[in-house]
């Protein structure tokens, strides 16, 4: 569980994040969980659009995202989402305590 500060912080730095990862109408595929999971290795902060055709609100996704990937929901803006989990080897971000 992150803090407030930790993910204010967090939100700073994903302002810099371009989206590289889109959630279309077929939602939450098993090779998209393994995508993001690979992403979330390598770059630890990512953001995901959530296209328009899509049947769910991206706070919905973020949630089911979360709990699948088993990271942290920085923050959901329109249709932008940013998770964070720390890498298990060589974390690049380090938090504020």
């Amino acid at each position: 569980m992150i803090t407030t500060k930790q993910r204010a912080y967090l939100r700073s730095l994903a302002n810099s994040v371009d989206s590289l990862y889109q959630i279309g109408k077929y939602g939450i595929s098993d090779n998209l969980l393994e995508t993001l999971t690979n992403a979330l290795e390598a770059r630890e902060l990512i953001k995901i659009t959530v296209q328009e055709t899509c049947e769910k609100s991206p706070k919905e996704l973020m949630t089911e995202l979360c709990a699948q990937l088993a990271c942290e929901p920085v923050q959901v803006i329109g249709r932008k989402i940013v998770v964070y989990r720390a890498a298990r080897e060589k974390p690049q971000i380090v938090l504020p305590q």
